[in-house]
């Protein structure tokens, strides 16, 4: 990779890693913009932490190259980590220190002091509503709260790239949107670009755009209302008795193969509302329940992969 275009955070070719025999990410390329917020969507276990370390400079890959900013995160590493703040899932703080200790102490690693490191605090602690309790210890917080003292830890020395993994872990809804709200904010106030990992629909349905990753590989990337517009007609469901059996039922008197998942058929028509009508005429007795939607994004992720977010395997 020798080009790196001005307006790209981050830029990653052929990325590719193993543990052993196996392959965590297989021949990772995407782009990701300037002042975007990008999310990497995917279940448990398809590559997303080991691409979040990468990126982060904790790992380097076994195949391939990642940039940021035009720097290579292997050979140029901490130029790398001077422009990026990380945030992991599992909480870094200090708990038996006050919340402007904690940010103290980290401002001192990035070789901030005195007035100009206490003012951005201050400034950051006003911005994030944290101010009146700056002086509590940090084993006192809610999860919401300390989820905000690690935001502010991460941007304290004001990264052009935010890196995180799974940030919404542990949060309730309310705490979930007052954390978007900030991401936002970063974006729009300050240009700051936000590439997160996760494994939430909703969350990723928040993001500029997103790649579904599955099995190390990246298997849609787009804007989440064009992956779903990427999904002709309409999703019914149906309950039954015996899914197996109606399945060749619908197949044989529509031409028209259902998928099951997790005992539920699974139907995607280009008239939803009217064919959801033929069913339960055709059917009446064996249907107990039906339900039609627009598609959602797990709906694209097992267009794509022939499974359930979870992992459960698409049958006929």
């Amino acid at each position: 990779m020798d080009s790196f275009e001005k307006d790209l955070a981050v830029q990653t070719l052929c990325l590719k890693h193993l543990y052993g025999k196996q392959i965590a990410l297989n021949s990772i390329s995407l782009e990701v913009h300037k002042s975007e917020i990008f999310g990497i969507l995917g279940p448990n276990g398809g590559g997303k932490t080991t691409l979040f370390r990468i990126l982060s400079t904790m790992l380097v890959p076994s195949e391939g190259e990642a940039k940021i900013f035009g720097k290579d995160c292997r050979k140029q590493a901490n130029s790398v980590r001077s422009q990026i703040g990380v945030i992991f899932q599992s909480p870094s703080l200090d708990q038996k220190l006050t919340v402007f200790e904690n940010l103290l102490h980290h401002g001192h690693l990035y070789g901030m002091r005195g007035k100009h490191l206490r003012s951005r605090i201050e400034n950051f602690l006003e911005k994030f509503k944290l101010w009146e309790r700056r002086f509590d210890l940090v084993e006192v917080l809610s999860g919401g709260l300390a989820r905000r003292v690690e935001i502010v830890k991460g941007i304290l020395h004001l990264p052009k790239l935010l890196i995180l993994d799974e940030p919404s872990t542990g949060l309730d809804p309310g705490a979930r949107r007052d954390l978007w709200n900030m991401f936002r904010e970063l974006r729009d106030q300050e240009g700051m670009t936000i590439l997160l990992t996760t494994h939430i629909m909703g969350e990723a349905e928040e993001c500029d755009r997103i790649a579904i990753l599955h099995q190390g590989q990246i298997v849609a990337l787009d804007t989440p209302v064009a992956l779903k517009s990427n999904i002709e007609g309409k999703v019914i469901s149906v309950e039954t008795k015996d899914p197996k059996k109606l399945a060749e039922q619908i197949e044989n008197r529509f031409q028209t193969t259902p998928t099951m998942l997790n005992g539920t058929l699974r139907i995607q028509h280009t008239s939803g509302s009217q064919f959801l009508g033929k069913l339960m005429e055709a059917f009446p007795q064996e249907i107990e329940a039906i339900t039609v939607r627009m598609p959602t994004l797990e709906d694209v992720f097992i267009h794509h992969t022939g499974q359930r977010f979870a992992g459960e395997e698409a049958h006929v």
